[in-house]
């Protein structure tokens, strides 16, 4: 296999591994920040007890997370050495505030963790919120440098290749900063929240569990939907600003996510199918007349640029237009499911059927799938380019012939990492299982 393959397939790889853990790292202290508030309106023990649990589960992914995060840090230095040496010029000032966004996040999980039982409520809560503040921010931090290796800004490169007019805070605000980040932060809010949506719907499809603890699963399982349909409604109307970024800075990329090859007004939206470049179209697709034309633009006659408009050696792979639409169709799905439960519960006034649970069971997994898909897509979309239109992956990969070992032995170690989660949170949820702690719950 070609080194510069297999570095991004290993970079690519890693990456995919940390994003699972990142995640939900972003998303639970979130979601204990709520069980907390809930607690201290309601009094209701059973939300003490789900942000004491939520937050022994995060204290197991959040030491996973953070040993992956330090290998892909490592590995891209390794595997892009070339890209690292303009990264070090322009774009070092997140990844210097992404220390001090983690340090808060670990003193005050320290905290919490350990010393929530003697924290009043309101202190808990305190604490909890700069958890979910530190790490936030640390994966906004990391997000704004993905952000500039799309819209690079705050420098000049020389035709020698010599980095000049460096502006760090141009760099750090680059045209997709803000609309990045936000798509990242709502995206893992919503996955959390159906993760432990999930979770809470396969526990209650077990027949053998008490009316206390059918009780609790059920709070937690609303808790989810109503913060999964609100999170995934703003992840939606992001993804409209997201496409209107696309069409003004990535033009390439939003065409190749459509498939359009020709510059067209009133260009249709392409659900479904795969791009053909013989025929130069989507093939059975399912095409929404001047929907793309529309999100690009606001209007229906706006003109989308279409590939031909540049060397075909520049073009992204035409499978991201696969990735983009399993993106946005679980997103579609999960805010359609969301919403339906809601309306389900709240307007019919009726307990979840069997088959409405075994829905929301899949929404978790979903989510994890529609996280990676896009980050594949955004990633990939950008190619041939590391830095778009500045720096070439074959140009920025190394071209050690070791990436192969490294392939194998980082690949071994992920397999050990998440064999070893699972067995750590199998082992200790199910040595102390919720029922067990019900009574015990105090007010």
């Amino acid at each position: 296999m070609d080194t510069v393959v297999m570095a991004r397939s290993l970079f690519g790889t890693s990456l995919g591994f940390h994003i699972i853990y990142a995640t939900i790292g972003v998303g639970v202290p979130v979601m204990i920040i709520i069980a907390e508030i809930l607690h201290l309106i309601k009094k209701d023990p059973d939300y003490a007890l789900m942000a004491r649990r939520w937050t022994k589960g995060f204290a197991v992914l959040l030491a996973v997370a953070i040993a992956s995060g330090t290998i892909v840090g490592v590995l891209i230095s390794l595997l892009f050495p070339n890209f690292m040496e303009i990264v070090g010029q322009v774009i070092s000032l997140p990844f210097q505030m992404e220390i001090f966004a983690f340090l808060i996040e670990a003193v005050f999980m320290s905290i919490y963790l350990y010393a929530a039982d003697r924290l009043p409520p309101s202190l808990r809560i305190l604490s909890i919120f700069f958890v979910a503040l530190g790490a936030t921010a640390s994966a906004i931090m990391i997000t704004d440098v993905h952000a500039w290796m799309n819209t690079p800004a705050g420098f000049d490169l020389t035709e020698s290749g010599e980095v000049t007019n460096v502006d760090p805070w141009a760099a750090f605000f680059n045209p997709s900063f803000g609309i990045t980040a936000m798509h990242v932060t709502l995206s893992a809010y919503m996955t959390v929240a159906f993760l432990i949506g999930s979770i809470a719907a396969l526990r209650l499809l077990k027949r053998n569990l008490s009316k206390q603890e059918r009780n609790y699963h059920k709070k937690a399982l609303m808790i989810s939907l109503y913060f999964g349909a609100a999170m995934s409604l703003a992840t939606a109307l992001n993804g409209h600003e997201t496409a209107q970024m696309l069409h003004e800075y990535l033009p390439r990329k939003l065409a190749g996510a459509e498939g359009l090859f020709e510059t067209t007004r009133y260009a249709p939206l392409s659900i479904g199918g795969y791009t053909s470049l013989e025929d130069q179209e989507v093939k059975y697709a399912v095409e929404i007349p001047s929907a793309l034309s529309f999100l690009a633009g606001n209007r229906f006659d706006t003109e989308v640029k279409g590939l031909n408009e540049y060397p075909q050696d520049l073009w992204p792979p035409l499978y991201i237009h696969i990735l983009f639409n399993v993106m946005v169709g679980i997103g579609s799905i999960l805010l359609v499911l969301s919403f339906f439960a809601l309306a389900w519960k709240l307007l019919l006034k009726r307990e979840f059927p069997n088959w409405l649970l075994a829905l929301l069971v899949v929404g978790g997994p979903l989510g994890i799938i529609a996280i990676e898909t896009g980050w594949c897509f955004s990633c990939i979309g950008r190619q041939p380019w590391t830095i778009n239109d500045v720096l070439r992956t074959d140009t920025a990969a190394t071209k050690s012939n070791s990436v192969g070992i490294l392939f194998l032995l980082f690949i071994s170690l992920y397999l050990t990492l998440l064999f070893v989660t699972a067995f750590v949170l199998r082992f200790y949820f199910k040595r102390n299982p919720v029922s067990k702690e019900l009574p015990q719950a105090e007010s």
